[in-house]
């Protein structure tokens, strides 16, 4: 009887020994029942999100009045939990990053996965003891840009999905870091961190968590529809070789799928990791694109990459999920539970419980003395062994009683309850120590003059007096290498665009070219990824940070400033308005003319049967709207689409800045002419244009 109970309950943590982590299985959550779907399906870890500030703001999420008990479920049952907190975010709305920041901590969150370096340096100042995971969208994609992001305070890198197998290890092998890889699911066309398409289009930013995903309409290229989907990755029959290259985290995608999606893919990486054989043909079924492809894994990029959701994968789903829900719908009981019962004359019964490192001691009712037959071990255990609907199971049992001393079976259970609900306690208690909130950002700065820059894609679109009234004429670092003379005639004004992407194996040849670019005189350098940033420190130019780093906020700015740069252009994602409000001592600057780069492709769409042979290096895409939309090859290391309009702003009321870069893509050199000498005289420009997120408030 609940009277009869003593209301004391002990909880302990036992010592000990920390072993090797083993590569774990990395399950989405969406929702309640997706949680569910991992937790009894075996993934070793889960991650989701809150509300805000979440790569998938529109799944269900789980608001941060629920995260202690579902942070609860899952360390109870050995799982950790990693909060997406990876979008961008605004200066307006850093309390509640904070604050979301401080549930995460405070609810007992094992690690945040990451992209804006904000995020990850409040958490870092408040909050040290909690791990940072560098988001996928941090566009991490070889080991300069790993240790980069280590040295900054992640513990854990989660690799761009475009890597080969090879790289892969490579990585691994040079930077020891913690290494995630995306093994299933979605497949992203852009590298994540570099695609505008639904920020410009529609307003909806995947940086920000709301991707619209535009690419999976019907972009033709040269005949050849839906150009720009790409089949689901599917790296199952790879686990084992990943994880003897070194990767410890198996990320499954799909925080927007169904419960019974969750069940497969955890059901089926575990099997695969355990050398088991799986059931992919139920996997196609419940979610697939035309199947599925490895072809960034292989190091085979080719059309056999490309697919949609067809008729066929659409009605092939409902036939499977009855199957998979079953695989959920019971609680298997997988922690091992040792317990030790203690009856004395006089006393209250004492039942200890152990699982693993922690352990519960509850005391209930008096045992009835004199009883005509005492309590025997398999009396005890009729009641002790019926954890149902618990995560628990009784292994063992120890029985230390006096004679002819008895519980009843209605005692013995409630000693149960209470020993498994403190054992839940102890297994999911929270300590984590909290420092104060870091300095208030810095008083803002007003620039004295805003400078040009001109961003040129070739030298021969350098027109005649183009670095007059020019602070820097900026050209990629191959091109200054194709044209040395271009160092002596500009000097100091001519400064080198770091490629956005460089794969693993091409970090010797282009450490080798900075030596070149140095040995020419070029003393600054534009970094367009943190790799570069860091590639460019060290070989001891100024550094200056690009648009394509993704810094919408005072803060993040700081950071950067931190790592060294001497300036920041700011993300074509912010508006007028935000910039205007920046809070920092980094100076800054804008994009104010240019075809916007809006996705970055290893998988290049215009790569022809031939290879890149067959392809002269500028392609045109078209939308279903019958906009064109110019594809262009960076030296055949990535392709990049570019908006089909440029952006242009040099006639509208600008907030104060400490630079402006008209960036030229594909214009000719008389065009760039002409667009500079309107840029310095505020003019409108004939030719359509846009003028971007500048003016719109982004989702």
């Amino acid at each position: 009887m609940a009277e009869e109970r003593a209301a004391r309950v002990k909880t302990s943590a036992l010592p000990g020994k920390q072993g090797k982590r083993k590569a774990e299985i990395l399950a989405p959550v969406g929702g309640r029942e997706q949680l569910l779907a991992a937790l009894r399906c075996g993934a070793d870890a889960v991650y989701f999100g809150l509300p805000d500030f979440n790569a998938r703001r529109n799944a269900d999420n789980f608001t941060a009045e629920e995260l202690p008990e579902r942070v609860a479920d899952c360390h109870e049952r050995g799982v950790r939990v990693y909060l997406t907190l990876n979008t961008l975010i605004k200066d307006s709305e850093r309390g509640a990053m904070e604050r979301s920041v401080d549930a995460a901590a405070e609810a007992g969150a094992d690690a945040l996965i990451v992209q804006d370096l904000a995020v990850a340096r409040y958490a870092k100042a408040v909050w040290p003891s909690l791990a940072l995971h560098a988001s996928t969208q941090t566009a991490a994609h070889n080991s300069a840009g790993v240790l980069e992001l280590l040295d900054f305070g992640f513990q854990r890198i989660v690799l761009a999905r475009e890597l080969s197998l090879a790289e892969i290890r490579a990585i691994c092998e040079k930077t020891g870091a913690e290494i995630e890889v995306f093994v299933h699911g979605a497949h992203c066309m852009s590298v994540s961190g570099y695609c505008y398409l639904s920020a410009l289009i529609g307003g909806r930013s995947g940086n920000r968590g709301l991707c619209a995903q535009p690419c999976r309409l019907d972009w033709k290229l040269e005949g050849r529809d839906h150009a720009l989907s790409l089949k689901d990755l599917s790296y199952l029959h790879h686990l084992q070789t990943l994880a003897e290259a070194g990767v410890c985290s198996f990320k499954i995608e799909g925080r927007m799928k169904r419960p019974e999606y969750v069940a497969a893919a955890v059901t089926a990486c575990r099997a695969a990791l355990e050398g088991r054989a799986f059931d992919e043909e139920t996997l196609r079924a419940v979610f697939s694109r035309s199947g599925f492809t490895d072809g960034h894994l292989q190091d085979r990029r080719d059309a056999s990459m490309f697919g949609i959701r067809t008729k066929e994968d659409v009605q092939g789903a409902p036939a499977v999920l009855k199957e998979l829900e079953r695989l959920y719908q019971k609680e298997p009981q997988t922690l091992p539970v040792d317990m030790c019962l203690e009856l004395r004359a006089g006393e209250a019964a004492r039942l200890t419980a152990r699982c693993g490192e922690s352990a519960a001691e509850v005391c209930g009712a008096l045992p009835q003395e004199n009883s005509a037959r005492g309590i025997d071990e398999a009396y005890a255990r009729r009641s002790l062994e019926k954890t149902g609907g618990t995560p628990y199971y009784l292994r063992t049992l120890t029985l230390d009683a006096g004679e002819a001393l008895m519980l009843s079976g209605a005692q013995l259970n409630a000693l149960r309850r209470d020993a498994l609900a403190a054992l839940r306690e102890s297994r999911t208690r929270v300590s984590r120590a909290r420092r104060e909130a870091p300095a208030p950002s810095p008083a803002p700065r007003r620039p004295a003059e805003t400078a040009l820059r001109l961003r040129f894609a070739r030298a021969a679109q350098i027109f005649p007096g183009a670095a007059e009234g020019t602070e820097a004429v900026i050209l990629p670092a191959e091109e200054i290498l194709r044209h040395p003379e271009l160092a002596e005639r500009y000097g100091a004004q001519l400064w080198a665009e770091l490629p956005a992407l460089l794969w693993e194996g091409s970090l010797p040849a282009f450490e080798k070219d900075l030596e070149q670019l140095r040995a020419l005189g070029i003393r600054h350098a534009l970094a367009e990824n943190i790799g570069a940033l860091r590639q460019a420190r060290e070989a001891g130019f100024a550094v200056h940070g690009g648009a394509f780093l993704n810094v919408l906020n005072s803060a993040a700015a700081e950071a950067y400033r931190a790592l060294g740069l001497q300036d920041l252009t700011l993300s074509f994602e912010n508006s007028f308005d935000a910039v205007r409000k920046m809070r920092t001592q980094i100076p800054f600057g804008l994009l104010t003319y240019g075809s916007l780069p809006l996705m970055k492709f290893r998988a290049c769409p215009g790569k022809a049967a031939g290879g890149c042979r067959a392809c002269g290096g500028v392609r045109t895409l078209r939308d279903r709207t019958g906009a064109d939309f110019r594809l262009l090859c960076r030296e055949k290391q990535y392709s990049e689409l570019l908006n089909c309009v440029p952006l242009y702003t040099a006639d509208r009321l600008r907030p104060p800045l400490d630079f402006e870069t008209l960036y030229f893509t594909a214009e000719s050199g008389e065009a760039c002419a002409e667009i500079a000498e309107a840029c310095r005289d505020g003019r409108p420009i004939a030719e359509p244009h846009t003028a971007g997120l500048y003016f719109r408030k982004l989702l």
